[in-house]
């Protein structure tokens, strides 16, 4: 399979400004500190007993005033920050290479890249499933996955496939061997629903995977509301069908946190 090497940013912002007619592509994610809200989030505690796992709070800066687990839910990057996802920086910030190492994805496998953006992880694994396995590339905004297909074509990968989801349901239309969320679950807008859904489409024995920057950091040059703490993803699968594997701690900004779709009784 032939690898291109990144566009750089200035061509990526041409490539976003001729898909999405933007002139000038701001990011809503900024790998800056920013300043503390005026009303601080709970954390930690489960949703109130009633029909629905969310509640309604404080709406600080970078969140939508809805609280699951304690936890105001972010803002969802628009497809306006797509070159952030595609900056240079994020190599050494990320360490990719070290993720796709703890993925240890086999050639054959089917996997879904959920909120995929520009497809920054989708090629990796791509190259790690082929010539045989699927990266279904999932996103709710349509100029992600024109984004996407253009990206993919400019490196020529052909085994990446683009899927529209919605908030609640990725829409994967098959089985997968793991499925993966990068700097995306903070921002599921109904996380219950979404990784209920997720679950459904996993295989049995299939890996769910959240990659997150470390909420117990303050160092960590993130948004608070754009990190999550090891403690806070585990705490919001206990109601899902499963089971905690591992965190992966050799990335230098963020967790990797592995679970295992439970058997059925």
């Amino acid at each position: 399979m032939q690898v291109l090497v990144h566009p750089n940013r200035t061509g990526l912002f041409a490539l976003c400004a001729l898909i999405v007619g933007a002139a000038n592509v701001p990011c809503c994610l900024i790998a800056a500190p920013a300043a503390a809200p005026t009303v601080a989030a709970p954390t930690g505690a489960a949703p109130a007993q009633s029909s629905s796992p969310y509640t309604k709070g404080p709406k600080t800066r970078d969140g939508i005033g809805v609280y699951y687990f304690g936890r105001e839910i972010a803002h969802y990057m628009t497809h306006h920050g797509a070159p952030w996802l595609e900056r240079g920086e994020r190599e050494i910030e990320e360490r990719p290479d070290l993720v796709m190492k703890a993925l240890a994805l086999k050639p054959g496998d089917i996997v879904a890249d959920l909120g995929c953006g520009t497809g920054y992880f989708s090629w990796r694994m791509a190259q790690a499933v082929a010539p045989a396995g699927i990266v279904y590339g999932v996103e709710i905004q349509t100029e992600m996955l024109a984004l996407l297909d253009v990206l993919m074509q400019q490196r020529g990968v052909t085994n990446v496939v683009g899927v529209l989801g919605t908030a609640e349901d990725p829409k994967l239309p098959q089985p997968v061997d793991l499925a993966i969320l990068v700097d995306v679950y903070h921002e599921c807008s109904r996380p219950a629903e979404y990784i209920a859904a997720v679950c459904r489409s996993l295989k049995p024995g299939g890996r769910l995977v959240f990659v997150e920057y470390r909420g117990e950091d303050p160092e960590v040059p993130i948004k608070a509301l754009h990190k999550m703490t090891e403690a806070q993803v585990k705490l919001e699968m206990t109601g899902q069908p499963l089971d905690y594997v591992k965190t992966v701690h050799s990335l230098p900004r963020q967790h990797l946190i592995i679970f295992k779709k439970r058997a059925a009784p």
